[in-house]
């Protein structure tokens, strides 16, 4: 009879502590998933993000610059191998970022290799809700995307951006005080020339798209023309970038010629190309022809715009621009948005502001 009051008692004991293992797997679960936050992300899509972020990747054009933008390059687990190129501002600012991991090839790494370096985030730019369900699926990883924007037409895109990066990492204040700081510089370059628009036309040549080009590549709404209000002798074109006939540049006569310098050597060749005429214009004979800062390179670089943006403004408005020097205002702008002065490293590189002789 003990012996089976004894058994009984063992059977208890075992169905309680069953129960009490149960429970804190139950309790363990209800923990885990009360530490994730649900957050949509560019593309429409509910991510579950988990609350500590420690590691994380950006993929594709920009998401690497957004993220330096916030100040998070010491979260970013690797990188694609296109980052190892020299000529991006931030890569000026963080050599130490080309000792990362790689995770894989231009436009999206590689699905294993990212997985190999453990990131709690995925940010993805320049893609779709499918492309990153699927990119999520493979890897087990949240993918949020983000939409790159622009800085004039699709500003609030990008600010959305932004604030989502900020919230997501957990740098709220860092993302409102970059928005803030591009919208006081906007802000600025319209007040200084609104009132006294330049009178003449202008025109910048040799804008990288994929690659390098000659005069003839431009960009009918270059976002520096517009923040000084002035007219872009390409701006009836509606395209984002353009190839234009030398006949029509020649008919458009610029007053004032501005070269992008990743094409400036290309340009140089069509400027004394005397078969291409475009000695005629009168800036090329009157020595009106300047040369800016490379700004599209793996997307638009929007600290190298506002740089430009200035130095644009002291040529076409010396009175409004005195008290402006454009090597110092361009460092001011990298240092805040990248953490440190590069206008010397992009100079050394590309040539920095300069007047051009033909």
């Amino acid at each position: 009879m003990r012996k089976t009051y004894f058994v009984s008692f063992l059977i208890l004991i075992l169905v309680f502590f069953a129960a009490s293992c149960n429970n804190n797997i139950s309790g363990n679960v209800v923990e885990e998933i009360s530490e994730t936050e649900v957050v949509k992300d560019m593309a429409g899509r509910e991510v579950y993000i988990p609350e500590k972020i420690e590691r994380i990747v950006g993929i594709e054009a920009g998401a690497l610059r957004l993220i330096t933008y916030l100040d998070a390059l010491d979260m970013v687990a690797g990188i694609e191998e296109v980052e190892l190129q020299e000529g991006r501002p931030y890569g000026f600012a963080h050599p130490e970022i080309k000792e990362k991991p790689l995770i894989g090839p231009i436009h999206g790494g590689d699905a294993e290799l990212i997985l190999a370096q453990n990131p709690d985030l995925i940010f993805w730019t320049y893609t779709d809700a499918g492309k990153a369900d699927e990119l999520q699926e493979r890897t087990g990883i949240p993918v949020i995307v983000l939409d790159y924007g622009d800085i004039d037409d699709q500003k609030e895109t990008f600010y959305a951006s932004l604030r989502l990066l900020g919230k997501v990492l957990g740098r709220e204040k860092r993302s409102e005080s970059v928005i803030q700081f591009f919208e006081d510089i906007i802000y600025e370059l319209d007040e200084r020339t609104k009132n006294n628009a330049f009178d003449g036309n202008v025109y910048i040549g040799g804008v990288a798209n994929r690659g390098a080009h000659g005069f003839a590549s431009t960009e009918p709404d270059y976002s520096a023309f517009r923040f000084l209000n002035v007219n872009n002798a390409a701006s009836g074109i509606e395209l984002e970038h353009a190839f234009i006939d030398p006949e029509q540049i020649i008919t458009w006569n610029p007053d004032i010629i501005f070269i992008d310098e990743s094409g400036y050597e290309l340009v140089m060749n069509d400027l004394k190309n005397e078969s291409a005429f475009y000695n005629t214009l009168d800036a090329v004979k009157q020595g009106e022809v300047y040369a800016v800062m490379p700004y599209n390179a793996y997307t638009t670089n929007y600290a190298t715009v506002l740089a430009n943006s200035y130095y644009i403004g002291v040529v076409l408005y010396p009175e409004q621009f005195s008290d402006i020097f454009p090597d110092e205002k361009a460092d001011e702008i990298y240092k805040f948005l990248l953490g440190k002065p590069v206008y010397n490293e992009m100079k050394k590189m590309y040539g920095g502001f300069r007047k051009v002789t033909i």
